[in-house]
């Protein structure tokens, strides 16, 4: 059988078209994945300088300036220098622990970021228990911190991950007691929701009026979670550690360093989300309503509108983290146990029971 010349070609240019096809199909399942996680890299590198930059401020130095202009660079020269350095192992440890702890404290944050909200219609995946799954998941980094300072066979370590998933127990029962009161008042514990049943009433509808004290004990427990000063009890001075990624180098060490700025970026937004109103612009809309109106503008305008309100609330809170990081003394061991279980967890217990009975009075 002869098969024409125009039909080999027309065959032919079908089967490169439906090979275009499948892996321009591929490209796109692939953006939604790369697209979060560099936005997420290029936050984090965002907190490094800014951080570097106001503590400069606060301590009347200078900061970063040579990697880059206003060493905008500094963060990213910093990560390719531990990239590159001599990846170590303690002999006598847990090689596996070892290995897998920096793992399990980076992919647990990670996580957190699939329901945080960053437009009305840009979130991963919206669920009904999104709040408590971020809790849920939060709840499995101390395990890789106990794998971390076990595995290293060093007594040190150990007791600074001892010390850090201690930390960890204690101020999550307030965070999350104040997350159950705004599920309460939402009637929805979906962040989506949470943050339409604040935006219904502007700029005094947002949770931070509604929920003062939980408000301040969420900081509070987050600060603690991040194990940010003055709660970062696995870094003991008296000892002279840095607790539990003390046998750590390179890129694992590294991996410690990303997942506690990382932590610090998803409470910031968790916060911005819970009580700040999200990607809601509320304090424009009390003054100028028709211009500000962006759930009536385009699908494209608002989202983008949308993620640049949260991005800027977001940021506008990290200056309370990172001004306290360099302003309060650190706290001892007893002290930071006795301010989680003897004062945020009945406090946080009683903004709770309060929340519930207005919510039984106003049916």
């Amino acid at each position: 059988m002869i098969i024409d010349t125009p039909e080999v070609q027309d065959i032919n240019s079908f089967s490169r078209l439906e090979y275009l096809k499948e892996v321009y199909g591929m490209i796109w399942v692939l953006v939604p994945i790369f697209t979060p996680v560099l936005g997420i890299t290029i936050g984090v590198l965002a907190i490094v300088w800014l951080e570097r930059e106001i503590s400069a401020g606060i301590q009347q130095r200078i900061g970063p300036e040579y990697a880059g202009p206003l060493g905008i660079l500094q963060a990213l020269a910093d990560g390719t220098k531990l990239l590159f350095k001599e990846n170590l192992l303690p002999s006598r440890g847990d090689t596996r622990l070892f290995s897998i702890g920096p793992s399990i404290a980076v992919i647990s944050i990670l996580l957190s970021y699939l329901i945080i909200p960053f437009g009305s219609n840009l979130v991963l995946s919206d669920l009904n228990i999104g709040v408590f799954l971020w809790i849920a998941i939060s709840s499995i980094a101390p395990i890789g911190l106990l794998m971390s300072g076990y595995g290293s066979n060093n007594k040190y370590s150990f007791l600074g991950g001892l010390r850090a998933a201690a930390q960890s127990i204690s101020y999550e029962i307030p965070l999350t007691l104040c997350v159950l009161s705004i599920s309460l008042l939402s009637n929805s514990s979906s962040t989506v929701d949470i943050v339409e049943a604040q935006s219904k009433y502007g700029f005094w509808g947002w949770n931070l009026w509604r929920q003062p004290i939980g408000f301040i004990v969420f900081i509070i427990s987050s600060l603690a979670e991040c194990e940010r000063l003055p709660f970062d009890l696995p870094e003991a001075e008296e000892e002279l550690v840095a607790g539990y990624q003390t046998e750590y180098s390179g890129i694992k060490f590294g991996l410690f360093y990303v997942a506690s700025y990382l932590n610090l970026l998803v409470s910031s937004l968790f916060v911005t989300v819970l009580y700040l109103g999200g990607w809601d612009l509320s304090i424009p809309y009390i003054f100028v309503p028709e211009f500000f109106e962006i759930n009536k503008a385009g699908e494209v305008f608002g989202t983008t509108i949308g993620i640049f309100i949260t991005l800027a609330k977001t940021y506008l809170f990290l200056f309370i983290p990172i001004t306290t990081r360099w302003t309060l003394p650190r706290l001892r061991m007893d002290q930071l146990l006795n301010l989680g279980w003897k004062f945020l967890l009945p406090i946080s217990l009683g903004n709770l029971l309060l929340t519930t009975s207005s919510q039984l009075l106003s049916l």
